[in-house]
């Protein structure tokens, strides 16, 4: 019976420190809002470590964290590019929101410890 829960909590110690960087890493992309820095420290997280999460409900926080990053970086290449023939301004606000809305949903399904569909 111990060894039951020894090997129970040996197995939950990972996805508990799993758990804490995907948090992390929310707080650092919020962040990046603010300090754009924040948000390359998350990236090269989230790559280190998405292979420890690999068959884990955590692992599809760290696709949707990657994913949010690059898709991120090309619309903001995007709204740099055409700035110049103003209609960056809208494709940077429809960024920004796309971002917000990205973050808010992986942390909510994050805090109720589901996967993000």
């Amino acid at each position: 019976m111990s060894q039951t829960m020894a090997t129970e909590s040996y197995q939950t110690a990972p996805q508990e420190s799993l758990r804490k960087i995907v948090l992390v890493c929310y707080i650092l992309y919020a962040a990046s809002l603010f300090v754009g820095v924040t948000g390359i420290v998350a990236i090269v997280v989230n790559y280190l470590k998405r292979t420890e999460a690999e068959g884990t409900w955590l692992e599809s926080h760290f696709t949707w964290q990657i994913k949010t990053f690059w898709y991120s970086l090309l619309i903001g290449v995007v709204a740099f590019i055409t700035f110049f023939f103003l209609i960056g301004w809208l494709v940077a606000i429809a960024g920004f929101v796309w971002f917000i809305y990205r973050i808010v949903k992986g942390f909510l399904a994050f805090n109720e410890g589901k996967p993000v569909a």
